[in-house]
């Protein structure tokens, strides 16, 4: 599995690092995004719309645990699991049928981890003690494609 990391100096930079990212998201991938909250989770997830140009469109999923929007054929899916006992209650809803739907985003998927497919990013977000504008993303995947993308990214 790769491991990478990514130091986020302001909000833009982690609005832009989505943004580029999103540029090479495909049908079916899955991002996972932990964090404590206002670790950066909200600004990633607006970014990956901004690039499709739904930023005007984002809204929380906190009470319903999934948001949905389109754009040009690509469905996004976002998700907000925190209040999810477990991954059966995910299957409940109907949760797994979405990964090949379109594009997941996925917050506090850690949580249902048994549910997600194989393959999938997890970005891992956590703040700096020494500087509250700074956000560290610790980006974990076993797709090679996306290992290639972060060995050859250029922030």
């Amino acid at each position: 599995m790769g491991h990478f990391q990514f130091l986020s100096k302001s909000e833009h930079d982690t609005k832009n690092f989505a943004k580029l990212l999103a540029s090479h998201l495909k049908n079916k991938d899955i991002i996972v995004l932990t964090g404590s909250l206002g670790s950066g989770k909200t600004k990633f997830t607006e970014g990956i719309l901004s690039y499709f140009g739904l930023e005007n469109e984002i809204s929380s999923p906190t009470f319903t645990i999934v948001n949905e929007y389109q754009k040009d054929g690509i469905n996004i899916y976002h998700f907000d699991v925190y209040r999810l006992e477990d991954s059966s209650a995910f299957y409940e809803i109907g949760g797994e049928e979405y990964f090949e739907k379109g594009i997941c985003l996925i917050e506090w998927g850690e949580l249902i981890e048994d549910a997600l497919p194989e393959e999938y990013v997890h970005i891992t977000f956590s703040r700096d003690k020494s500087d509250e504008n700074i956000r560290i993303l610790n980006i974990d995947t076993n797709l090679k494609r996306w290992e290639d993308y972060f060995e050859n990214i250029k922030y």
